[in-house]
């Protein structure tokens, strides 16, 4: 499944929260560099969809806000 990602890094709280659109907004408290925010994004999709970190890959977008993320079952 391909889905599309809205990253707000430096966030409160970490939150997975599903748009009107079918797009998703992640909220990360970490920062984004050297990559910390998106293995942070892979982190709580992860656990959001209840898969392993690993089925979890950007396929674009890894320096921008707006991703493609796709997780295998």
């Amino acid at each position: 499944m391909r889905i599309t990602v809205k990253v707000i890094p430096r966030a409160h709280k970490n939150i997975v929260e599903l748009c009107d659109d079918g797009t998703y907004k992640v909220r990360v408290t970490t920062s984004p560099t050297d990559g910390k925010a998106n293995i942070a994004v892979q982190k709580i999709l992860a656990q959001y969809f209840d898969v392993s970190k690993s089925n979890v890959y950007i396929v674009h977008g890894a320096t921008s806000r707006i991703k493609l993320v796709e997780i295998d079952n």
